[in-house]
């Protein structure tokens, strides 16, 4: 097998999301959802990683495995949770393991919104209405106020059109809704959403007197193939469902260009709206009309996600070419409830970053620890680090121990590919 190098200053580590690991009986959206009878595998927000109160244990774990970066999120209901009552002590413990991270030598990248409202905020509309929009600049403030310069890196909201489209149009998310004019008008709000707090977040930056801040939103991309490149309706339906779904979301978010499908609501001028690219990146879609399709044949996750390396340098390319800008792959990872193919999957994507010419300086591994996976549960495992999730006995898989080795060497070596990766191959959906 191939060895290969990080590329120069490319720095490695996990990503997560505060609702998947922190747990809590809190107030927000997904406890609304589970109470209402609609996670697949009936578990609770509430339990997850317990990672509210076992954070010390996992940050030094971290530690251990040489994580050189770690993504991190903020949850709104606990800072938050009722309309205007900031809860100070919530706040300092974000401070508190911002402190942990950094004296570990770990670099945080803050998520302000990773699909999760406090339900008060809910209650009022969210972002279905552009008025409320300073109501999360108020939260937004007061966090990144709260970091000061510990914290020089932040995404504003994590991927907008999935939170749009689950939410709204397939209808299999908080609200529960589903409408196509409903779910592009949410889009257009949070492209406002973000515009503005992008804004703010450098002026408040500028007012400490912080340099060197960076500022993004994290892009949930696909790949979009025709199902017969030979069929015109195919490709029809590919390009125009990566419109729909990605490209017009991403030009409005990362220069303020608006057009018919995502409506600049509030007058934003054109300007660049992102210091970094950020990709979240999964999967390809094989398209033949308006619904998602598997190519036959293909490598799948566990859920049935193609495996297809490739496309992450393929959408790293777009939004490239849209704002040239450094290359964050702020997720990336794979459903493997065995860890039976995950060793390859890092490998595969890894090296398909490292070989291409775009600048890529981090590439955070979703995720750290198995977690509470929105509408599915507790079910999909996705962690290099497993989850007994009754005892919460945390155990480094063989994946685990791949991460932390590229890490240490700067990239694979022949005898780790050899250890690691050649024995394993993905299924097919044959």
């Amino acid at each position: 097998m191939e060895t290969f190098k990080l590329k120069d200053h490319m720095l490695l580590g996990t990503a997560s999301a505060a609702t998947q690991i922190e747990g809590g009986e809190l107030d927000h959206t997904w406890m609304d959802w589970f109470h209402k009878g609609h996670i697949a595998d009936g578990a609770s927000p509430a339990r997850a990683n317990d990672h509210i109160n076992r954070w010390r244990e996992d940050d030094t774990l971290m530690r251990d495995m040489g994580m050189q970066i770690a993504r991190i999120g903020v949850e709104w209901a606990r800072v938050e949770p009722r309309e205007g009552a900031f809860d100070e002590a919530a706040i300092a413990h974000y401070v508190a393991e911002v402190d942990l991270l950094l004296s570990y030598g770990i670099r945080p990248l803050v998520t302000l919104h990773h699909f999760t409202n406090s339900m008060w905020f809910e209650n009022i509309g969210a972002f279905e209405k552009a008025e409320n929009i300073p109501l999360f600049l108020r939260f937004v403030e007061r966090m990144v106020t709260a970091f000061g310069p510990r914290v020089t890196e932040y995404i504003t909201i994590n991927e907008p059109n999935v939170y749009a489209t689950s939410g709204y149009y397939f209808g299999s998310w908080p609200p529960g809704d589903r409408n196509l004019g409903h779910a592009l008008h949410v889009m257009a709000v949070l492209a406002a959403a973000h515009i503005q707090a992008y804004r703010r977040i450098h002026a408040l930056q500028a007012e400490m007197g912080i340099a060197g801040t960076r500022v993004s939103y994290a892009n949930h991309m696909r790949v979009f193939a025709p199902k017969n490149q030979l069929n015109p309706l195919h490709r029809l339906f590919a390009k125009a469902t990566e419109h729909l779904f990605q490209g017009a979301l991403s030009k409005a978010m990362g220069i303020g260009r608006f057009g018919l499908v995502i409506r600049n609501l509030l007058g934003e001028p054109r300007g660049l709206y992102c210091d970094f690219i950020a990709l979240n990146y999964y999967t390809r879609s094989t398209v033949a009309g308006l619904s998602d399709g598997t190519r036959a044949g293909a490598p799948v996750t566990d859920l049935g996600w193609e495996i297809y390396p490739q496309g992450i340098v393929e959408c790293a390319r777009k939004l490239y070419k849209i704002h040239p800008l450094p290359v964050y792959v702020t997720e990336n990872g794979t459903c493997d409830n065995t860890d039976g193919f995950r060793c390859r999957y890092l490998y595969d994507h890894l090296q398909a970053l490292c070989a291409c010419e775009l600048p890529v300086e981090r590439y955070y591994h979703w995720c750290f620890i198995d977690n509470f996976e929105w509408a599915e549960g507790e079910a999909p495992r996705f962690g290099l680090v497993h989850i007994d999730y009754d005892t919460q006995v945390r155990t480094v898989k063989q994946s685990g121990r791949f991460f932390s080795d590229i890490i240490r060497e700067g990239g694979v070596t022949e005898a780790m590919a050899q250890q690691y990766v050649a024995p394993q191959q993905y299924r097919t959906n044959a």
